[in-house]
């Protein structure tokens, strides 16, 4: 009788242990938020690495799980689990992402942080400040920081939110990218590579000074390319939260080539030219190190007769098609280039949104494939080239042939003064109409174009466009570049067998033109040929079979630009010019870079043995004359 007496006793306390806690007595946990080397904190900027540390009142007596929650959101940030016999556990390292704001997009400065220990919410909290984490501006081709007045200082639209702006050049920290200047036109800028170490001593600093482990990207038109890169090769932490982007064209924009007809602003206006981006840029920088991307594409222009220079839908100088280009969401706005990184509703509807990403929404980003969507194959005729002085005028004979559904034409011009007058087939002069012509004028300079215009059915013949200086026009005159772009009619296909080839190693180029499937033969052929040192070479293309053929090598390490221009004339008597524009990059190959370092060391060794040798001298002859 005692003995099973003593038996359910046992099996009393048994059952008492096994539906009391795991950690045994009552008593609050303590919550413990530790750094990325593992000191304690009361305070953090948002994104920043942390973990998270519990200590139970007393050793559990089974494998125990630590879930930590934040306050507002729905799932838990971190979790651990206490040994047996134990009491304590520490998560893996996190980032804090989105800890300054609430899932309905309030600011949330202090979050309150809570565990649960198997599933039950444990006594003990934790009350964390936080910071938002700042916003690195990055600006485009042929401009500055001033890029964001709109969002910068205290009355930007980044103060409203309570986060700090940044924006490359502006002084709050060092650097200062070079992506050209109208003030210096000739005057050569970095590369994109270049301007990428720029911006990322500049993170580095921004990270110093603001104690922000992460930061977001808010980048427009070129400005997405050398953040790209930044990502690809320099990056080598996680130091970047998000890239939000405005208006990059990830396959070029054709409007480059006005300014590099020129030799302007180089090697910029040619790196971002669909050949280079397509090409050779978007074949190498792929790697995105789960950075996510979000993009913006302005649509401004929906009717082909409005764009100069690009196909529609466009934002003057971007395709939403260049900004598809690479995998990742695109949403699209109806403004200009110039209006998405100033517009009070891309910040309200598009930057705002991701800039609040609350906790737990943060995804990882896959990397893409090399390559990119091929960019639409754009006709254009010659470029036109030259200088102006006051009171000059200059006439340019622009030919149209049959069969073209719309004409646009495009001006580039230094100066931004200049007035022009067009005149049909017909000899007629057109007045021009914003409505009719889609006549457009843009003062900003990172635009690539000045003056747009077109022409719907025009007639086929020839077209001349009369450029005049006005009062406005300085001193010194002005440069300019003029295009047609073609829909319809004749079709120039040009190509390169290679896009990256090593020093010395031939590239083989390719033109022919057709119209409605038919070969057209060539009359002339030419190539000019642009060099990474600014030098051009006007070569002739041998025309064999109707195709223009001609091979170069590369003997200096860089980015070349191509443009080919033909003529010819069809089977109704209609004179035909079309060019097409390559780039390709001309890099040492591994063998030829051991090579260099082989000489390298040979001629250290070589000056090593000379010094030693003249040491030896001095010592004989100090102990001759003794």
């Amino acid at each position: 009788m005692k003995k099973r007496a003593w038996v359910l006793l046992l099996l009393i306390f048994l059952a008492f242990g096994l539906l009391s806690p795991a950690y045994g007595q009552a008593g609050s946990a303590q919550i413990s938020l530790l750094g990325r080397e593992g000191q304690p904190l009361s305070s953090l900027v948002d994104g920043n690495i942390a973990r998270l540390r519990i200590e139970l009142p007393s050793p559990v007596n089974a494998e125990t799980r630590a879930d930590f929650l934040l306050s507002g959101a729905t799932l838990p940030v971190a979790g651990c689990t206490v040994k047996s016999a134990q009491s304590t556990c520490e998560s893996e390292p996190f980032a804090t992402l989105g800890w300054y704001w609430g899932t309905d997009g309030s600011a949330q400065p202090r979050r309150l942080l809570s565990v649960l220990v198997n599933g039950t919410q444990a006594e003990g909290s934790l009350t964390v400040n936080v910071v938002p984490r700042p916003v690195v501006m990055v600006h485009g081709f042929n401009a500055d920081f001033r890029t964001w007045d709109s969002y910068l200082g205290p009355q930007g639209y980044l103060a409203e939110l309570g986060v700090s702006g940044f924006a490359v050049g502006d002084g709050q920290v060092s650097g200062v990218m070079k992506t050209g200047s109208f003030s210096e036109p000739f005057a050569r800028t970095n590369s994109i590579a270049q301007n990428a170490v720029i911006l990322s001593e500049y993170i580095d600093n921004v990270q110093e000074v603001t104690g922000a482990e992460k930061v977001d990207l808010l980048v427009h038109s070129m400005g997405g390319m050398i953040s790209r890169y930044y990502l690809d090769r320099l990056m080598t932490g996680d130091d970047v939260a998000q890239l939000i982007i405005l208006g990059t064209p990830m396959a070029g924009s054709s409007c480059a080539a006005l300014p590099a007809a020129l030799g302007m602003m180089l090697p910029a206006t040619l790196e971002i030219q669909p050949g280079y981006m397509v090409g050779v840029f978007n074949q190498q920088i792929v790697r995105r190190q789960g950075v996510p991307f979000h993009a913006l594409a302005g649509t401004k222009l929906l009717d082909a007769v409005q764009s100069p220079c690009t196909p529609v839908p466009s934002d003057v100088v971007v395709t939403v098609d260049s900004v598809r280009a690479i995998p990742m969401p695109v949403a699209e706005i109806a403004l200009l280039h110039t209006e998405l990184n100033t517009s009070r509703n891309v910040f309200d509807e598009f930057v705002t949104p991701l800039l609040k990403t609350p906790p737990g929404e943060f995804d990882a980003a896959a990397d893409p494939p090399a390559g990119s969507n091929a960019s639409v194959s754009t006709q254009f005729s010659q470029i036109f080239t030259g200088h102006i002085e006051p009171g000059q005028t200059r006439e340019l004979v622009i030919p149209i042939d049959a069969n073209v559904t719309v004409a646009n034409f495009a001006l580039f011009d230094s100066s931004r003064s200049m007035e022009v007058t067009v005149t049909g087939a017909s000899g007629n002069q057109i007045a021009l109409d914003p409505v009719t012509n889609g006549l457009v004028r843009v003062d900003d300079p990172s635009t690539m174009v000045y003056l747009g215009y077109g022409f719907n059915q025009p007639n086929p013949g020839q077209w001349v466009v009369t450029l005049r200086t006005t009062a406005s026009t300085p001193p010194g005159g002005a440069d300019f570049a003029l295009a047609a772009q073609f829909n319809g009619g004749a079709q120039l296909v040009a190509s390169q067998d290679k896009t990256i080839p090593s020093l010395g190693e031939a590239v083989n180029i390719r033109a022919a033109l057709t119209a409605a499937g038919e070969s057209i033969p060539l009359q002339t052929a030419r190539l000019i040929l642009r060099k990474p040192d600014g030098s051009v070479e006007t070569l002739e293309m041998n025309i064999e079979d109707g195709e223009a053929l001609l091979t170069v090598r590369p003997f200096l390490s860089g980015i070349y630009g191509l443009e080919i221009a033909v003529t010819a004339q069809s089977t109704d008597g209609f004179n035909v010019d079309r060019a097409a524009f390559l780039t390709f990059e001309a890099q040492p190959s591994v063998l030829q870079i051991r090579l260099v370092q082989v000489l390298m060391i040979c001629g250290l060794m070589l000056a090593v043995v000379l010094l030693a040798l003249l040491v030896l001298m001095v010592l004989l002859q100090r102990r001759k004359k003794a």
